[in-house]
């Protein structure tokens, strides 16, 4: 199978309607993936509001030409479309040729029926955003396409299915189910080859097996290979295996198919929980949405890989694409870097949540999408669970978990190697219940009730009302998901002995107490806090009020909020003191942390909803605070820590786990050097110190890389950071800086991880946030790429990216 990338030469614009008259702006030239929405100015009265960031939907038309070879006529040409936001329509040649509602999954379209052969050809796809989604969603093609030419008798679309039912230390058995397809009018006699490579190149199994594939229908072919001595996938050691599958007819090569996977096994009981290859692991999971910061939704492959890799930095094994199917590249940065994966459905089933969101195609469409989800994710090691579904109200009736269990049944049907969860809040499964008891006390949108009043709910959530409502719903799962309800974990071990719990969606509050029942409960097999990277829309959710109520606002953040705040690291990729507090919990750090909350606000009332954090910054360069109080947060696993302040003692504190990691002191601000040092048993057991910025002023750049490929998928993000004369940050000396990208590459995105701004990703200007500001650059061609930064008061700096 020819399998190209289709990204290049296509334009977008707004959609000409029925009569053929687009107003406004023209059609303008772009490389896919490509989110439409993000370049959009923004304001107060959006129609999706607070819920995408203040963005505009929109209905737009992406148009590319194309050539047909005419050796194209004996051939089957399909299209690729890993991911459109959403209700696409897709013409050929001005031929409806397909649709697709769902703005998350993949789908193909058959093109041959459309297609002029030795002509060029245009291809046009129609995306409709609208008030359909409770957070950012971007809007186009956002995602990758690829154009797929096979032989007539050829391996289907995702035709090649892997599995490793039988492992030992020196040997596994690999099955690999390869369907093929007969879109000729003979029959054929065929062979099919099947290789499996080790990560060195080496061949360490073949089968060929003869195959008779008869006019006009799909044959499974199933192979059982020995793979001696096999290396394991782990999230410790990602090792993986290439299958090279031929369809042969003679020495004739029809078709051949390439598919990573790992030999991992998964075991799942109510005692020890999850084990992989024998191991328990407790899950250290992070939710995460699909926007990638300042590019907004634009899936390009370095950007998923690099979320990844920083998220396993900051000491997370596992993550829940929130509520949507993951990309393609999401999922291969997780095979290749260890991180375990739970896969997500959908947000709604029947009831909607938003006026236009999928819940008016459920009934229609699920199947489709939850076999789109699954193909996807079936030759996947990290894919260890999907999740059927999102805090549906609906998982509380009885007609509701006959939709879970019909979902349930089909993932079974398709994929019975891994386990099927339901992410479920067991208070929104009792809301309407509840409205009627309390009346307007209920009033509001979900997120509002639920962080006005926790406490309540997490009571609500222990609730025999609530035991008895999803009883049902999870009994149709193999993992019951938990949202905001920890305060079962416990006492489910009891009424639900054989319950397997995962915490679906968790609070940053509950860090220390939610681990520490994981860790003394086999039943819990882990945790995903909302959230591990902060996202675009919910804007504000996070955020910190003073001197005034948080509640009086709720949920909804006013104008010009962008992000929802609320997450171990920011859009820009930057770790957040909470994601080092986190490491502390895990026992995966051991030296103290110290953050400072930010000085102006000393002494004034704090508000925030149950998903903030407190409102500091690891930093001790407070510049005109000189001499007034500030209060000072130090993490630590140690028994105890005391904090000094230019050699003089501010006091001892506990910390560990007995006080949840963490020390509070309150201080003056003296530039110089702060200090924590941590003790157990009266013995030092590490220190950490942050020390005051001087007075210059100076810009740094750090490229991510300096060498990047000339394609469509690769990045290059460079950090600029405000500092002194030693490279200290500078977080008070926020300015303006300027942005110039000459030569083989083009300006991505640029921004900072601001949550309150009314500047755009797509300006050659931006302000930093906290010292800090990100600009991604994106290649074009060959070359090098030169990338200059300017700003008042700090000398010219320059970066030069090399396109290979």
């Amino acid at each position: 199978m020819i399998r190209n990338t289709f990204n290049s030469g296509w334009t977008v614009g707004p959609n000409k309607g029925f009569f053929n008259m687009a107003p406004g702006e023209l059609p303008k030239p772009v490389t896919l993936p490509h989110d439409a929405m993000i370049g959009k100015k923004r304001n107060a009265e959006a129609v999706s509001g607070v819920k995408k960031g203040y963005f505009p939907d929109g209905i737009y038309d992406y148009v590319k030409k194309f050539d047909v070879p005419i050796e194209y006529k004996e051939k089957r040409v399909t299209f690729e479309f890993e991911g459109v936001y959403m209700n696409a329509m897709v013409y050929i040649n001005g031929d409806f040729a397909g649709q697709h509602p769902y703005g998350y999954s993949n789908f193909y379209i058959q093109a041959d029926r459309f297609l002029k052969y030795g002509e060029e050809n245009e291809i046009r796809v129609v995306t409709k955003s609208s008030d359909d989604s409770r957070w950012y969603t971007g809007t186009g093609i956002y995602r990758n396409t690829k154009i797929m030419v096979t032989n007539l008798v050829h391996i289907a679309v995702d035709g090649v299915k892997i599995t490793t039912p039988e492992i030992s230390s020196d040997r596994a058995i690999v099955t690999v189910a390869t369907v093929v397809e007969n879109e000729g009018i003979h029959p054929q006699k065929t062979s099919v080859v099947t290789e499996i490579v080790d990560a060195e190149g080496n061949i360490v199994a073949v089968d060929t097996a003869p195959l008779t594939a008869f006019t006009g229908e799909s044959v499974t072919l199933r192979q059982r290979l020995y793979v001696r001595q096999p290396k394991l996938w782990s999230v410790d050691t990602p090792t993986l295996y290439t299958c090279r599958s031929r369809v042969m007819n003679g020495e004739n090569v029809l078709d051949e198919e390439t598919n990573t996977f790992g030999i991992r096994s998964l075991s799942l009981d109510a005692e020890d929980g999850l084990r992989i290859n024998g191991e328990v692991v407790k899950l250290r999971g992070a939710c995460i949405h699909h926007d990638n910061g300042v590019i907004g939704a634009t899936t390009i492959d370095r950007a998923e890989e690099r979320r990844i890799e920083i998220l396993k930095e900051a000491g997370f094994n596992a993550f829940r694409m929130s509520h949507h199917p993951a990309s393609k590249a999401l999922l291969s940065a997780c095979d290749r870097l260890g991180m375990l994966v739970m896969d997500e459905s959908f947000d709604v089933w029947t009831e909607n949540k938003s006026n236009y969101d999928y819940a008016l195609y459920f009934p229609t469409w699920w199947e489709k999408d939850i076999q789109a989800m699954v193909d996807k994710d079936f030759n996947h090691p990290s894919v260890i669970m999907y999740s059927i579904g999102n805090e549906i109200q609906e998982a509380g009736s009885a007609n509701g978990t006959v939709w879970g269990r019909k979902m349930a049944e089909k993932i079974r049907s398709l994929d019975s190697t891994r386990y099927v969860t339901n992410s479920i809040n067991g208070f929104v499964s009792v809301q309407d219940t509840l409205v009627k008891m309390m009346g307007s006390n209920m009033q509001g949108d979900v997120n509002t009730t639920m962080g006005n009043a926790f406490d309540m709910i997490k009571k609500i959530q222990a609730h025999e009302m609530v035991t008895h409502a999803v009883a049902e719903s999870f009994a149709a799962v193999d993992i019951a998901g938990y949202n905001y309800a920890d305060s079962r974990y416990v006492m489910d071990k009891e009424l639900f002995p054989n319950r397997v719990i995962c915490g679906s969606e968790t609070l940053p509050i509950d860090i220390a107490n939610n681990w520490k029942l994981i860790k003394e409960n086999g039943h819990v097999i882990g945790d995903f806090t909302w959230t591990g990277w902060d996202y675009l829309g919910e804007s504000g959710v996070g955020r910190v009020v003073y001197d005034n109520s948080i509640t009086a606002e709720g949920t909804n953040a006013p104008f010009p909020y962008l992000t929802a705040f609320v997450a171990d690291i920011d859009i820009t990729g930057h770790r957040r003191p909470i994601s080092y507090y986190r490491e502390i919990v895990f026992g995966l750090r051991k030296h103290p942390y110290i953050a400072v909350w930010r000085p102006e606000h000393y002494g004034k009332k704090a508000s925030m909803m149950p998903w903030g954090w407190s409102d500091s910054i690891s930093s001790w360069s407070w510049e005109g605070y000189e001499g007034r109080p500030v209060k000072v947060e130090v993490y630590s696993e140690a028994d105890e820590v005391e904090l000094l302040v230019n050699g003089k003692s501010v006091g001892k504190a506990g910390t560990g786990e007995d006080n949840e990691f963490k020390a509070v002191f309150d201080t003056v601000y003296t530039q110089g050097e702060i200090v924590a040092v941590a003790y157990t048993n009266r013995e030092e057991t590490g220190r950490t110190s942050l020390i005051s910025a001087g007075s210059a002023l100076n810009l740094k750049v750090e490229a991510d890389r300096t060498q990047i490929a000339n394609n469509d998928n690769d990045l290059s993000f460079v950090t600029i950071s405000l500092v002194d004369e030693n490279g200290i940050l500078k977080p008070l000396a926020d300015r303006k800086v300027t942005v110039k990208v000459e030569g083989a590459g083009t300006l991505q995105g640029f921004g900072s991880g601001n949550p309150k701004t009314e500047e755009n990703f797509f300006a050659s200007e931006h302000t930093t946030f906290d010292g800090k500001a990100l600009a991604v650059i994106r290649p074009t061609e060959s070359g090098l790429i030169t990338v200059t930064f300017e700003a008042d008061g700090c000398t010219t700096q320059t970066v030069i990216i090399e396109v290979r």
